[in-house]
């Protein structure tokens, strides 16, 4: 099935961002934002982490271990939700696995 169609990031997906999207810190706000051309979202800290490491390298599986390693529990079934919303909002693309 064509990753652009399927309804579910799985933990072999390589996320990273879109090219039309910017992940940026804004001083102002003092918070991660998603730049896209016509809007800006608001992440928050957990979001944020997840999204730096969404470079097209590194597995979902991988993601969240590293993210296990920096936070005392990070739920595989939350990163992969947050990531389908993003993925169905056109921010991510999950390159197959």
């Amino acid at each position: 099935m064509d990753s652009t169609t399927r309804s579910e990031v799985s933990t072999s997906d390589r996320p990273r961002l879109a090219r039309h999207v910017r992940l940026a810190f804004n001083t102002a706000r003092q918070q991660h934002v998603l730049q896209l051309p016509e809007t800006v979202v608001v992440l928050n800290r957990s979001g944020a982490a997840i999204l730096e490491l969404c470079d097209g390298q590194r597995t979902v599986a991988e993601i969240v271990a590293e993210l296990g390693e920096r936070y005392e529990r990070v739920p595989d079934d939350e990163v992969r939700r947050f990531l389908t919303r993003l993925v169905a909002r056109r921010c991510v693309e999950p390159a197959d696995g």
